[in-house]
C-alpha cells in the first residue's frame, strides 16, 4: 500500500500503554508492535463474532462499522492508511485503486485491510471472509494463510534476502498454488506512527521489484527494520480474490 501520510484519517491518538516514549529498546519496540497487532486481531475476531461482514451491507457501511468498533473497543480514532473493505470483483483491486462502493452479496468473498494506530504504534491487518459455499473461494481463503506461512518460512531461511527477491518468492508461491498475485507489493515497513515520514528512497520501504537492499537491516536511527507481509491472491478468470496481512518478522519464534 502507499505509505503516503496524507491518507491518514482525522482523529486524536490514544495515549495509552502503547506510547513509544522518548527512549525505546529493541525488545520494547517489538513488544509494542506485537501488542498493537494483538489488538488488531482482537478487533477482527469481534468483527467476525458480530457478523459485521454480511450480505446486503455496503462496503463503506461495513468499513464505518469496523471503525466505530475499534473506537468502542480500544478508543482508536486514528488509522494510518485508508480503510478498505472489498467484496466480489472489487477484491481483484490492489490497494491503490478505489473501486465504487458495492453491496456485499450472499455468495461473496470479502476482505478487510485496516491500519489502526494504538497509542504511538501502527498495526496493519488484513483478513478475508467467505460468505457462501463456493469451494474455490474457500480454497483461496485457506491458501492465504498457508502461503503466508510458507513465505514467512522462506524469509526465515534466507537471512540476506532483499525486498525484490522476497516479492519474487511470494509470487512463485502464489503461482504454484494456482493463483495470481494481486498487488505490486507484498509488504512494507511498519513501526512507530507515522513511519511514512522516514526519509530516503521510498522503494526501500516495500517488498517490491527494485527494492534491492537486504530486508534485515537498521533504519536511519539505527533501529531494526520490522516488516508487514501482505498476501493478495486473485483468480481473475472467476473474478475474485482475497487478502491476508500481518507482521512478518515478529511473533512466530
Amino acid at each position: 500500500m502507499d505509505l503516503d501520510a496524507g491518507s491518514l484519517d482525522a482523529g486524536s491518538l490514544d495515549a495509552g500503554s502503547l506510547d513509544a516514549g522518548s527512549v525505546e529498546t529493541e525488545g520494547g519496540r517489538a513488544a509494542r508492535l506485537l501488542a498493537a497487532q494483538d489488538r488488531a486481531r482482537a478487533l477482527f475476531d469481534e468483527v467476525a463474532a458480530r457478523g459485521l461482514v454480511v450480505a446486503g451491507r455496503g462496503e463503506r457501511e461495513v468499513s464505518d462499522a469496523i471503525r466505530d468498533l475499534a473506537e468502542e473497543m480500544f478508543g482508536t480514532r486514528q488509522h494510518w492508511h485508508k480503510r478498505i473493505v472489498r467484496a466480489g470483483p472489487n477484491t481483484l483491486h490492489p490497494y491503490a485503486d478505489n473501486p465504487p462502493d458495492r453491496l456485499i452479496a450472499a455468495d461473496d468473498i470479502a476482505f478487510c485491510d485496516f491500519g489502526p494506530v494504538f497509542g504511538d504504534w501502527e498495526a496493519d491487518f488484513g483478513r478475508t471472509f467467505v460468505l457462501g459455499d463456493d469451494p474455490a473461494k474457500h480454497r483461496l481463503c485457506a491458501d492465504l494463510t498457508r502461503i503466508f506461512d510458507a513465505a514467512r518460512c522462506h524469509y526465515d531461511d534466507h537471512p540476506a534476502i532483499t525486498g525484490a527477491e522476497f516479492y519474487a518468492a511470494v509470487n512463485r508461491l502464489a503461482e504454484e498454488a494456482g493463483w495470481a498475485f494481486g498487488g505490486p507489493i507484498a509488504g512494507h515497513l511498519v513501526g512507530e506512527f507515522p513511519h511514512a515520514r522516514i526519509p530516503g528512497d521510498k522503494v526501500e520501504y516495500y517488498v517490491t521489484p527494485g527494492s534491492d537492499r537486504p530486508m534485515r537491516r537498521l533504519d536511519h536511527d539505527g533501529r531494526r527494520c520490522h516488516w508487514i507481509l501482505e498476501i493478495h491472491l486473485v483468480d481473475r478468470a472467476r473474478g475474485f480474490g482475497g487478502f491476508h496481512e500481518e507482521l512478518l518478522d515478529l511473533g512466530h519464534e
